[in-house]
């Protein structure tokens, strides 16, 4: 069997129409025999695909063009061996990640972005609170050293983890992360609007990091849930041996 490319990707982006994309979209990647999910919105786009290497590329880049987008889309490429999904959905949202809280714009305010090479120095400081921005069954495959975990079943309740635990005069430098940093975007802009001063958030996510971070100089420990067959990845977006779903609920 030929390789397999799976993108990683999300774009917040206005998509006032985006209700007429889902048929070209859906006929693209059915096309190239592309499986996975691809969620729509009037915020932007938000997905997890794959399909075979030698078209990937192309495939990712008429997205791009289909949507309207005003530059290319930048996902986190990993491969395997195996299909990831077993089948298309390309579905309208409300939200391309669901926080529930109107008014929250990425495009408007969000936190600082921080490169995967400057990311152990900021986690680090003893003045950092660091979040993991991920629903507890994942965290239990793996978070980075001396992260708090929500205790969230679901991104909705993030906000009420916030409101409840967390305090700007009191969490003066907070740093979170999420699996491709689509959640953090989102979580950053609840925060700034929430009046925290110092807020940075992981440039494409724990992916991004395990990509180009090597396990000699990594904070990481475990492996990074996925949401498709691979379950978990390490440091080079290669699967974990012998993970399972027995965290998920």
């Amino acid at each position: 069997m030929s390789p397999i490319a799976v993108a990683a990707l999300y774009r917040f982006h206005p998509l006032p129409h985006f209700q007429e994309l889902r048929q070209p979209l859906f006929d693209l990647l059915s096309a190239h025999r592309v499986c996975g999910t691809l969620l729509l919105a009037a915020e932007g786009l938000n997905g997890t695909i794959a399909g075979p290497a030698d078209a990937m590329e192309q495939v990712v880049a008429d997205i791009a063009r289909i949507a309207g987008l005003p530059d290319p889309l930048q996902p986190r490429w990993s491969t395997t061996d195996t299909p990831p999904f077993g089948r298309l959905k390309v579905r309208l949202k409300k939200e391309i990640v669901t926080m529930g809280v109107p008014g929250i714009d990425p495009l408007r305010a969000v936190g600082t972005y921080v490169e995967p090479e400057e990311w152990n120095a900021l986690i680090s400081d003893p003045d950092t609170l660091l979040i993991d921005t991920r629903n507890s069954f994942e965290v239990g495959y793996g978070t980075f050293k001396g992260a708090v975990d929500p205790g969230t079943t679901t991104f909705g309740q993030f906000p009420d983890y916030v409101r409840r635990e967390l305090h700007p005069a009191r969490h003066r430098k907070v740093a979170m992360f999420c699996t491709g940093g689509i959640r953090c975007e989102k979580a950053t802009a609840y925060m700034l609007e929430q009046g925290f001063g110092e807020v940075y958030h992981l440039k494409g996510g724990i992916l991004n990091y395990l990509e180009r971070i090597g396990p000699e100089d990594s904070l990481w420990e475990g492996g990074c849930f996925v949401f498709d067959e691979r379950v978990a990845l390490g440091h080079g977006l290669t699967p974990v041996p012998g993970a399972t779903r027995d965290n998920e609920e």
